[in-house]
């Protein structure tokens, strides 16, 4: 009788499971509730000239942590990068959660956006360290699984909490939760041994500095949205241009000429964050402007994705090695790329509702099966010198694909408006439908390799040719 092979909740991962689990919901948690709440702070703080940059500034903060954080794991490990990370992000919630003035609020979203950059890449090396090749698939799909309970419940709790105690337990309540979860993962990491005789890349400065550029860059881009004039216009090509140019440093050499292997895994990802992400932000405008839903109804479109999302992550973890990494995430990407085509016409055509979210419950899908595999590839390319690196680049492809593509989108909207509402939904689609046709192109480059061939030192995380 054979032995049933071992799954993450077997005893040796149970801890680690359950608390970088936790970690990802009470990040989704924030996330979401957050913007619940975000209307009626501004209002009693009197802050809406800060709202933008209450939203823009963490994702911004979050390039910055995420290369110090990959930094600090390839050379120390991911345990000191991972408790101070969780120790900013607990610091940024309390200062937000007890914030007198809207700047001081804008001040711990920064805060926390540094250390939940930090965290996210903490925990990618934790499972390149802690997981066998064989179930990081089924991890990263229960990461997946860790967003759809926050999109179901998030806003309402968030809501019930703000009416009827105060928007301030928002943050404060996640810091209680933040705790445990930390204990939870603290027996895992005692496991976690340093090679102490590999090779330890150095503190980078010029990677640090870098990625500020390229934060300050993606924050001018989503405030550019709002800008008016030729600031409009200008405001964009220039922060575009200086993104590319200091994301550079940041990525693996060759991503930004789409090398075949680990280079076209980043840009693949970036390009499928910028074309999921870049629509999921009018599909309820879609639906409460042009077919008349109650903003409770046109939520479900996205509760339907993030389950479907949920449901192909756990799909592909089950398959495990019989469905190719490689095939995995092209399939995804093409759903995708069909998905948001499909919606174009839909819009186009004013096709019913319930295609609408039939369409966008597809996409998810997408998402589901390409993003955990996406995830594995970059992780099989990387050694424990550069697991922070490439982790770190991933996220980071992943924010500035979304913040490109999202501040983008918002331009073309404000550009179509004086033709009407169906061009501004129309032309949104349609440069979402050009994101994800780049991304099915980059997609036809990656490749998957065998973990053994990381372990004999043949990857060492360069570009696969």
């Amino acid at each position: 009788m054979t032995n049933r092979p071992e799954g993450i909740l077997a005893p040796r991962y149970l801890w680690s499971t359950i608390g970088t689990f936790a970690l990802v919901f009470l990040s989704a948690f924030e996330n979401l509730a957050v913007t619940t709440v975000m209307p009626t702070i501004s209002r009693e703080l009197d802050g809406a000239s800060l709202y933008a940059l209450a939203f823009a500034g963490p994702l911004a903060a979050g390039i910055v942590g995420m290369v110090v954080g990959g930094n600090w794991s390839d050379r120390n490990g991911p345990k000191p990068a991972m408790y101070a990370s969780v120790l900013l992000f607990v610091v940024g919630l309390l200062v937000a959660g007890t914030a007198p003035a809207m700047w001081v609020l804008v001040v711990g979203r920064l805060v926390a956006g540094l250390g939940g950059g930090a965290a996210t890449v903490a925990i990618y090396v934790i499972v390149a360290r802690v997981y066998p090749a064989r179930l990081q698939p089924k991890i990263f799909g229960a990461y997946a699984a860790a967003w759809v309970v926050p999109s179901l419940i998030g806003p309402f709790v968030a809501g019930v909490v703000a009416q009827y105690t105060s928007w301030h337990w928002v943050f404060l309540g996640v810091v209680a939760l933040v705790v445990p979860a930390v204990v939870m993962v603290w027996p895992a990491m005692r496991t976690l041994v340093e090679d102490h005789d590999r090779e330890r890349p150095p503190w980078s400065a010029g990677r640090i500095l870098w990625s500020t550029v390229a934060a300050f860059a993606v924050l001018g881009l989503n405030l550019s949205a709002d800008a008016s004039g030729w600031l409009r216009w200008v405001g964009p090509v220039v922060a575009v241009a200086a993104t590319l140019v200091a994301l550079r440093p940041l990525m693996p050499r060759g991503t930004l000429r789409i090398v075949r292997g680990l280079p076209s895994v980043m840009v693949t990802r970036g390009l499928l964050a910028g074309a999921y992400f870049g629509s999921e932000v009018y599909v309820p405008y879609l639906l409460t402007e042009s077919y008349g839903l109650t903003p409770a109804l046109a939520g479900l479109a996205l509760t339907a994705a993030g389950v479907s999302w949920a449901a192909a992550s756990w799909v592909q973890g089950r398959a495990g090695e019989s469905l190719t990494d490689a095939t995995s995430a092209r399939l995804g990407v093409g759903t995708v790329a069909v998905a948001l085509t499909a919606l174009l016409v839909t819009a186009l055509l004013g096709w019913p509702t319930w295609v609408v979210i039939v369409v966008w419950t597809c996409g998810g899908a997408g998402m589901g099966l390409a993003y955990p595999r996406l995830s594995v590839m970059t992780l099989a390319a990387s050694t424990p010198s550069n697991q922070g690196f490439n982790s770190s680049a991933m996220n980071i492809a992943d924010s500035s694909g979304a913040a490109t593509a999202i501040a983008a989108t918002g331009i073309v909207f404000v550009a179509l408006a004086p033709l009407g509402s169906l061009a501004s939904f129309v032309g949104c689609f349609a440069l979402s439908v050009l994101f994800a046709l780049g991304a099915s192109g980059a997609a036809a480059r990656v490749r998957g390799w065998p973990r053994a061939a990381v372990s004999a030192g043949v990857l060492n995380g360069n570009p696969v040719a």
